[in-house]
Formats: structure tokens, sequence, C-alpha cells
């Protein structure tokens, strides 16, 4: 495989490759971290971009802590992974006598798993998070077995689950990077982001006999420009607890803070740092043409390589000439059909690979037709140098 760097001519790509020198931003710094405004009286803190897991900020980001209700994202996932939204629950007797935050569900009463996550991630309800444990896994303790599989399955060091709803428990804790990478898992489902973004919502009482009306605790949805949710949680011993979420021109950041008695505005000033210190970049749109290979054997002289898919993430507002590059065959034979992977465009900024993206042919290329004569092994030398020659032009 040859590694040739894209010049003009070879690669159409560096004009969606964007190379900033010497941008300024507030919040923003020369590496790339944030700088942030006010001090964090919290226990733990963390601010993560969602899709690459980047940390852009923590503060004792690992250590095992008590979360409250924000376990519930993480009763919503594995609901949301084990049960149908229509799916109806008949609310078990014992999920009735859970103490704290209620919507105060009635013993045999009906509603459907979507109506009981309204309640459980808007109005925090403990009941609700005890009748879907019990639907889903038949009790308190096995269903506590399956956030634990799901935060194994994540990878999560510090985090351990004991009952759905957060009520202080011994072995039930998490961290601040833990949660937050619950949370960003957890927003890729559309039917969980859907529920966590919602205002107000209603829901039968006795089944229809009335109504409940449910209104989301997170002030940051009507305060916070792009927030998209997601979950309030409150014990005597954890403290105030908080999982915010927020996106903005494609760049979508988690805010955790633990035991943090300022939360609204703890949350507002690490999103705007945040959202000030980085963007999304387009390296490459979808079948951009990326690169041309001389073709030995064929009926056309070349073939146009291109991307299939949008190559984008997000960067630091500040940072220095992000590069492309081609890894390729110094020239291809034919026959070669469109689809044909034939290479690979690499990104680098600051000599770090930041992106992939394999490279397509764009087109068939037929062989040549070939008469079988003695000197055909010759045609075939003549049709490689011609392609190396036209390859060093």
């Amino acid at each position: 495989m040859h590694n040739n760097r894209i010049k003009s001519g070879l690669c159409i790509l560096l004009c969606t490759v964007l190379c900033v020198l010497g941008c300024t931003a507030a919040g923003a710094a020369p590496n790339g971290k944030m700088t942030v405004p006010t001090s964090v009286g919290a226990g733990a803190a963390i601010l993560m971009e969602a899709e690459s897991g980047r940390v852009l900020y923590e503060q004792h980001a690992h250590t095992r802590m008590p979360m409250a209700s924000t376990t519930k994202i993480m009763t919503a996932l594995v609901v949301l992974e084990h049960c149908e939204l229509t799916e109806t629950v008949c609310v078990d007797a014992r999920a009735t006598c859970v103490e704290g935050s209620s919507v105060y569900l009635y013993e045999g009463e009906k509603l459907t798993v979507e109506q009981l996550l309204y309640a459980l991630m808007l109005s925090s309800a403990n009941d609700a998070a005890a009748a879907l444990a019990y639907h889903t896994a038949g009790s308190i303790e096995g269903f506590a077995a399956l956030m634990n599989q799901k935060a194994q399955k994540l990878g999560l060091a510090n985090t351990q689950f004991a009952n759905p709803h957060g009520l202080d428990a011994k072995g039930h804790y998490t961290s601040a990077y833990d949660l937050a990478r619950i949370t960003a898992h957890a927003l890729e489902n559309e039917d969980f982001l859907r529920i966590v973004s919602t205002e107000k919502k209603v829901i039968p009482l006795r089944e229809q006999e009335g109504a409940r009306v449910l209104r989301n605790h997170n002030k940051l949805l009507t305060s916070l420009q792009g927030c998209i949710g997601v979950k309030t949680g409150f014990t005597k011993k954890s403290g105030r607890c908080l999982v915010s979420a927020a996106e903005r021109e494609g760049v979508r950041l988690v805010c955790v803070t633990l035991d943090c008695p300022d939360d609204w505005r703890t949350h507002t000033a690490l999103h705007e740092s945040g959202f000030a210190a980085y963007e999304r970049v387009t390296l490459s749109d979808a079948n951009c043409f990326a690169a041309v290979l001389p073709v030995v054997g064929g009926t056309q002289r070349e073939i146009y390589l291109q991307t299939h898919q949008q190559v984008a993430l997000t960067l630091p507002v500040e940072r220095g000439d992000i590069l492309c590059t081609v890894q390729a065959p110094q020239f291809a034979y034919a026959p070669i059909t469109a689809g044909e992977q034939m290479g690979e465009a690499i990104w680098t900024l600051d000599g770090e690979i930041i992106a992939r993206a394999p490279l397509y042919a764009m087109h068939d290329v037929p062989p040549t037709p070939k008469q079988r004569t003695p000197f055909s092994w010759l045609r075939a030398i003549f049709e490689l140098f011609k392609g190396l020659l036209w390859k060093n032009k």
C-alpha cells in the first residue's frame, strides 16, 4: 500500500477539509481544553462530548458516589431494551408501597410501558420505577441484575445498581463519568430522547377515570438553549444530582454533577463553555470524489474513488491543521466493479489520526478484450509500464 499525501488534482476532498489556524473563542484553550468560567461546587462533575465520549471537563469524575433518581436513566434504558412501549403493565401491589416521589399508582391499575416511562422520567415516580421493574424482571433484584449486566456491557468500572429508583441502598453507586457514558448511550435511543425532552404529558388515572398531569422537573429544558433532557435527583445522602444534555449545530454535550447545591447554574455555565470551545466539522460529504488511480488492463485508463458516508466529528475551535491522506495501491487491475473498496482516506490533526473512511470505486472498469497471441505477455508488460508512467506524470 502506498501512502501518498493528497494533492490538487488527486483528491477533491481538500475542498471539504477544514483547516483552521489562529481561531479564537471564549472558553477555548490552545490544547482543546475548556476554560471553565466559574468554579464548580460539586462533589463530582463532568462535561462530555456525547458522540466520541471525549471528556471536556472533569472534577472527581471517577469517584464512586450515590446518584439518587438519576438512576432512572439506566432504568428507562433497560426497560426500553426489554419491553415494547405498547405492552400493558398491571401494577404490582408491591410497587404502590415504595417511598418517595410518586404518581400514586393503584394495585391492579393498568398502564402501558410508555405511560409509566413518562411518569418515571418526568415526575421521577419511584412507584413507576418499581412497577416497570416487576413487569420486566419479576422482582427488584432481578431488574437490578439486568441494570448491572448493562453497566458491565458498557464497560463501566465504578457503577453498581441495587434498585431501579435510586433510593439510598448499600452497593448502589456510580461515578460522574459512568453516568455520562450511560446517558450518552441512552440518548441514542429515539424513544428515550423523545420522553426525556418532553415538558408535559398527561396519562390516565385508574384506567381513564381521571388524568395525571406529569411535568418535567428539568428546568434546563426551558432555560438552556438546545437542552434535550435528561434527569434530576435528590436524597439527603446524595445531595442534588443532575444530568443534562444539550445539542447545538450538531454538537451534543452531556453534563453530570453529583452533590451540587447550585446545579442549574453550574450546568448552564459548563454547557456554554463547551459550546464555545467545540464545533462540528464536516471532513467529507457522502459520495465525495476523493482520488483517482491509473488502471492496468482496462477499457478505461483510470478509476475514480469516493466516500460513501459523510465523515463529521466534533473538534476544538482552536486547533492546528487537519490533513487528509489516501492509502491506495499505485495502480489498479481491471476488471473493477463499482462499489468495490479500493483504499482509505485518513484524516490527522496535529499528527494524530482523528477519522478514517473507506474509498470505493465510482464506476465499473471492464477488462480490455485480449487476443491470444504469442506476444500477449509483451502487451501485459506494456500496459503495466504505461500505468506506472501515467502515475508518475
